[in-house]
């Protein structure tokens, strides 16, 4: 039986009310003080224990989506997802300013396998807060400079952004902790199959703990305006990143990767590059968005909706690559997706969306893990190489 099957669920409820009937009627005749009778009763009693955690395990598993098959609970750091079509790139501290703080939240003390050494040798990871003028919002985020951005060789060089976003309800911290995205740039980096890249973590939440889904909520938190205003010009104020758009994307998984979709799609100037891990395609209205987030605006619901957009609005010049696994809960809603997604880009070269599948997985990150390489060759491959440089210092 699949890991995944209601017949599994249904026997093993099956075997806990059978093994509950057995103790209740073998419970006295095993009742005397010897070794065997002991035994007995202690196999009686695993037996039910086990059934009832299984059920449990299980139906939670069936209702999240960590696992989605013997192979993938069984056999953890799976196969990596490959990508094996494209070409590689060959391949300070901030400046002080009032957008963007050195801060100590986020718990990144607590993550002992970022890579050991020198900034130049290694890069570096800090924790920043970035307050926003035009949506007022403040939040803790992570920034992954590459080593090439401490060799003075590289001095007057800008470098491409990649935007990363966690799940709901994750922490920034998640990106380092659970996906390991800055271990995972440093290997592809070192190894040529990455560019040298910013990479700038942050949870898609801004405003806890309301999921705002990267939306301008109505009458409350203006969560587009932050990622697509303040968060780029606080960068581009403080650190030595591109300012030319081609150089920026966004990726994300679950709720990051349906946030990355709606990003690049609305703001296809700033974001034109993305990558969706796992996402969901619409807004949900739910206890987690606290109700609808646009206030019943009709309009403005379809204008964040994805799909709508590609199929009532002109097509944006933006590469976009979706990924997910053909067991994945939201595999049949995928699959629509990139359909109409392939529609417009067949009408429309300026578009662009790429797909890549795991054969299982499932929402959870030992999956995510084996899927983000792929991701950030991906991305390396569509962030233009920046032409802008450093003024030169009279």
């Amino acid at each position: 039986m699949e890991l995944t099957s209601r017949a599994l669920v249904y026997s093993l409820v099956a075997l806990a009310g059978l093994g509950l009937l057995g103790t209740l009627w073998l419970w006295p005749r095993l009742a005397r003080q010897r070794p065997l009778p002991m035994i007995g009763r202690i196999a009686l009693l695993t037996v039910v224990q086990l059934a009832v955690v299984g059920v449990l395990g299980l139906s939670v598993n069936n209702s999240y989506g960590f696992y989605t098959s013997w192979n993938d609970l069984l056999h953890p750091g799976g196969t990596p997802l490959a990508l094996t079509s494209s070409e590689h790139p060959k391949a300070a501290a901030p400046k002080a300013g009032a957008l963007v703080q050195p801060t100590t939240e986020g718990g990144l003390e607590t993550i002992k396998d970022l890579p050991q050494g020198k900034p130049e040798e290694v890069g570096r990871v800090d924790s920043v807060r970035i307050t926003g003028t035009e949506s007022g919002l403040s939040d803790q985020v992570f920034v992954y400079l590459p080593p090439e951005y401490f060799v003075p060789r590289y001095a007057r060089e800008r470098f491409p952004v990649l935007l990363t976003l966690a799940g709901y309800p994750g922490p920034s911290l998640h990106l380092v902790e659970g996906l390991r995205v800055p271990q995972t740039a440093w290997e592809l980096e070192r190894t040529g199959r990455m560019a040298p890249t910013v990479i700038v973590m942050a949870r898609p939440s801004v405003a806890p703990p309301r999921n705002t889904e990267c939306v301008d909520v109505a009458g409350g938190p203006k969560t587009e305006t932050w990622f697509a205003k303040d968060v780029p010009a606080a960068l581009r104020a403080t650190y030595r990143v591109s300012r030319a758009p081609g150089s920026w994307g966004v990726l994300g998984y679950s709720t990051g990767g349906s946030c990355a979709l709606r990003l690049s799609l609305r703001n296809p100037t700033v974001y034109p590059n993305a990558t969706a891990m796992h996402a969901d395609y619409q807004v949900p209205n739910d206890r987690w968005t606290d109700g609808d987030l646009f206030g019943g605006d009709q309009a403005a619901a379809q204008q964040s909706d994805v799909l709508w957009r590609l199929r009532n609005l002109p097509a944006p010049k933006v590469s976009l690559l979706v990924i997910s696994t053909r067991t994945e809960e939201d595999y049949a809603a995928t699959q629509q997706f990139l359909a109409t997604a392939q529609q417009v880009a067949d009408a429309h070269p300026e578009f662009r969306a790429d797909s890549l599948y795991l054969e299982d997985g499932g929402h959870s990150f030992e999956t995510w893990r084996r899927e983000l390489p792929a991701a950030l060759e991906w991305m390396s491959d569509h962030l233009k190489t920046p032409q802008d440089r450093e003024p030169r210092q009279q």
